[in-house]
């Protein structure tokens, strides 16, 4: 890996959100990236509350926030996700790859889906408590460390079975993907729900909102773009997307100019 990834996808307003905080993504110490997106911190100072709003990737999260003793452990988000920023800002979090967390903890990632849990054995301050980026980038990887993830096969074949579909937009139906990987469907819904903690159909969705989202920043054809993202035509782009997001495509873009 070269870097940490760029793009804003999922991100609602990612300009707005970054025009009031500092916001960039570190990498892990080699040992992790296998496992990890990577890190994503956020600091700053509001004057007023701003509520930032997040359509979630199907990864685990964990965060660790200022005002708060112990860390965030958050499952796999299935709708929108909204947090109050206000006062001072201080945030470290941990964004898995999908499917690298079941290495971290033995139960079905399903298990978290949908759930936040503080981790009360966890100070806060281990992380938030350093003041140099790096040496916060450095705590974060001990305590990950410490947690002894174990490399798991089927771990590593959830991450790539994701990855395609990420990557691969003609990727479009759970039953023609199991083919072509020579599986079973229920052998892959399995697998999804124990490592990644939703069902591919799910992450097949999820990655297409992405992508309508980060392209509503720029001029589009949602018609056009229903087509390139595999819907039958573009009212159902605009159900799922409405459903999803809280507001219509068009009434989103109007937002942002």
């Amino acid at each position: 890996m070269q870097g940490p990834r760029q793009d804003t996808r999922g991100i609602v307003d990612a300009r707005e959100l970054f025009a009031r905080v500092r916001f960039r993504r570190r990498l892990p110490c080699p040992e992790l990236q296998p496992y990890l997106e990577h890190y994503w911190l956020i600091d700053g100072h509001l004057d007023a509350p701003y509520t930032t709003h997040v359509v979630p990737h199907p990864s685990v999260n964990i965060v660790f926030e200022h005002g708060y003793a112990h860390p965030e452990l958050a499952g796999v988000g299935l709708g929108l996700f909204r947090r109050v920023l206000a006062g001072r800002i201080r945030v470290a979090g941990v964004q898995f790859r999908p499917g690298g967390f079941r290495p971290f903890r033995s139960e079905p990632v399903s298990a978290w889906t949908g759930r936040h849990v503080r981790l009360s054995g966890v100070d806060s301050a281990l992380v938030l408590g350093v003041e140099d980026e790096d040496d916060r980038v450095a705590a974060l990887d001990s305590f990950l460390l410490g947690m002894g993830p174990a490399p798991d096969p089927q771990a590593a074949l959830a991450m790539e079975l994701v990855q395609r579909i990420r990557d691969d937009r003609d990727i479009r139906r759970v039953s023609d993907f199991a083919r072509e990987c020579g599986v079973a469907v229920r052998t892959m819904q399995r697998l999804f729900a124990d490592y990644v903690g939703v069902s591919p159909k799910w992450v097949i969705l999820r990655y297409r909102i992405h992508e309508a989202l980060e392209r509503a920043e720029s001029e589009v054809q949602w018609s056009r773009l229903a087509a390139d993202l595999g819907y039958s035509d573009q009212a159902h782009l605009v159900r799922d997307f409405t459903q999803t997001v809280g507001v219509s495509p068009t009434a989103y873009a109007r937002a942002l100019t």
